[in-house]
């Protein structure tokens, strides 16, 4: 997704516009993540529908990738009810990087299966495995009654790699288990990758990620979580974990210097949302946190300027 430069939109639309609301992860939806995970993201549709705010953001900002996704678990006969939790996953193969759903939720299994057969779509078999076709240019399969793996077919075929123990997991990857145990428990969660926390971070400074200071700590970046919260407004807290002390310091200087330079020329929606946004460091941690009622936030989500930014 391209993006122009406002700090506080600018972080929220590249970090949100990847995901809406979340919740831990199942254990059959962790095994199938591959260990090259870039970024995971976990959809709590449960929570989300009980937030006005929660679905106009999701409304504005979901990404291509997920309403393919949404698009097929309905082709298959999954109505948005059925469907308790979402996970997307990307993941780095070789070149290139895959990306795989995870639904969970209570599925008339039985039905969708018999549907599959009156359609006359036979399932090919992955060790395993039944992978289904949908029609949709992606495949899914039954993890078990109640979660289900779709994606690329050769997403899919990896993903299940990883179950079987013919490649690495995620649990292998202390790094970012480690990401995920300290944000899995909020009702809203994700986590990138120090790849991904590098490409965000250039996203939110703008102009800023030229200067050698940028340069320099960028490599210091280990990764990245963030929670957000819709049970009293709006609260998103990101966390960018780093090497040392003086990185995140070096990161949170960066930031709140772009904010000042930004409040000079900014517009009044612009100045209401850099107004509800703080910048700290906290050891080796950079801090970025927003907070703002669901009357104002909603007014930011039907501004010019956040159209403009998130397209």
């Amino acid at each position: 997704m391209r993006m122009k430069r406002s700090l506080l939109i600018v972080s929220l639309v590249f970090v949100i516009s990847l995901s809406a609301l979340a919740a831990p992860l199942g254990t059959n939806a962790r095994a199938v993540i591959p260990s090259q995970v870039q970024q995971i993201i976990s959809v709590d549709y449960r929570a989300m529908r009980n937030s006005e705010t929660a679905m106009a953001l999701k409304a504005r900002v979901l990404p291509e990738n997920l309403k393919e996704f949404e698009t097929t678990l309905r082709t298959m006969g999954i109505a948005d009810n059925d469907v308790e939790q979402l996970t997307f996953a990307s993941f780095r193969s070789r070149q290139s990087v895959r990306a795989v759903g995870i639904a969970q939720g209570q599925f008339p299994t039985k039905k969708i299966v018999l549907r599959m057969k009156q359609r006359k779509i036979r399932p090919q078999k992955y060790r395993q495995a039944l992978i289904y076709p949908t029609g949709t240019g992606m495949v899914m399969s039954f993890l078990d009654e109640n979660t289900l793996l779709f994606g690329e077919s050769v997403a899919v075929h990896e993903a299940i790699d990883s179950r079987d123990g013919e490649a690495e997991g995620l649990n292998s990857n202390s790094q970012l288990t480690d990401l995920i145990a300290a944000v899995e428990s909020g009702p809203v969660w994700s986590i990138l990758d120090q790849r991904g926390t590098q490409n965000m971070l250039r996203s939110i400074l703008g102009d800023a990620s030229r200067l050698a200071d940028y340069d320099t700590v960028k490599k210091r970046l280990i990764g990245s979580r963030y929670t957000m919260d819709f049970s009293r407004g709006v609260n998103f807290d990101l966390d960018v974990i780093t090497s040392d002390s003086m990185t995140a310091a070096t990161l949170s200087s960066l930031l709140k210097a772009g904010v000042l330079y930004k409040k000079m020329n900014a517009s009044a929606v612009e100045k209401m949302a850099l107004d509800s946004m703080s910048v700290d460091s906290d050891s080796a941690r950079l801090q970025i946190h927003f907070k703002s009622d669901d009357k104002k936030f909603q007014s930011l989500l039907s501004s010019d300027l956040f159209a403009a930014v998130s397209r």
